[in-house]
């Protein structure tokens, strides 16, 4: 009988170093196990492991504290929280200043509608992380995460009269929700585009039965950060743990690191089909 598993992966890169990392992509990771004893060991194995491979570090990323003799980042916080299957009073648990982001939204005519593919999605999400300095997944990496996960997929695409805004490619397991990739050009800044999207979702997830609404992993002091703050979410602090091996200190792979500046500014100049067809070798290091 299986009593637990700890999916792993190796990420290689001359820019961001080698780590092992439970799991690269995710916000969330590390061990399941059902018992200690379990848990010990799949800990004890994946150390043997890093140590044999000659990483940098393992990383665990953990919800919640599992070694407390282990160095850990604090830079990552979480945002989960409870919906019912009232729209009105979803709306009511939704702070004041935030709700008048949503309305202005529905007033300004916005539409959603759900997608198969990939191609209205993808330009959208290209666009905006290119924008925010990120390398982009291939489309490939996509299509994959569908072809896996269908049945607990949605990709949803906002519009305003003819033109394509926002775009969120959302995850259901069990009764909750994960808008997990998510993007918008310049023009739903001013159309509240991206709040009428997760309002959108909000209610399309509580219809089915969704009772939390996972709004993912956000770096402290972020947009984002505020963000999600601002829909009365709390955020939750994320224990990401390390098993030093070859580093002396928690690998610091992201944008806030000083020494990413300069790559990040020229990343968000780039002409769309430069980051387009460079993004993928780059993310896929990323972890």
């Amino acid at each position: 009988m299986v009593e637990g598993v700890l999916p792993l992966a190796e990420v290689r890169s001359v820019l961001f170093g080698h780590r092992l990392i439970s799991l690269p992509g995710c916000a969330y990771g590390g061990i399941v196990a059902a018992t200690d004893a379990a848990r010990r060991l799949l800990a004890q194995e994946a150390c043997r492991l890093a140590d044999r491979l000659g990483v940098d570090a393992l990383e665990l990323r953990n919800r919640s504290l599992q070694r407390s003799d282990w160095p850990r980042s604090d830079l990552y916080v979480t945002f989960r929280k409870e919906i019912t299957g009232d729209a009105d009073a979803n709306m009511k648990a939704i702070p004041r200043k935030q709700r008048a982001m949503v309305r202005k939204g529905i007033e300004a005519g916005l539409k959603s509608r759900l997608v198969d593919g990939l191609d209205e999605f993808y330009p959208i999400y290209a666009t905006s992380v290119r924008n925010l300095g990120t390398p982009v997944f291939g489309k490939r990496f996509f299509a994959t995460l569908i072809d896996e996960f269908r049945p607990m997929t949605e990709i949803a695409v906002i519009s305003h009269g003819s033109q394509d805004i926002a775009a969120v490619m959302s995850f259901f397991f069990r009764d909750e929700v994960l808008p997990y990739y998510a993007g918008s050009v310049e023009a739903a800044r001013t159309l509240k585009g991206n709040d009428f999207m997760y309002w959108d979702l909000m209610c399309r997830s509580a219809e089915r039965g969704v009772r939390v609404f996972d709004y993912g992993r956000s770096k402290s002091g972020t947009g984002s950060f505020d963000f999600k703050k601002n829909w009365g979410f709390v955020p939750e602090p994320l224990s990401y743990e390390y098993y030093l091996v070859r580093a002396k200190q928690v690998p610091a792979v992201n944008p806030t690191n000083p020494k990413y500046r300069l790559f990040i500014d020229a990343w968000k100049r780039l002409p769309m089909p430069v980051a387009n067809a460079l993004g993928p070798f780059l993310a896929r290091s990323l972890g």
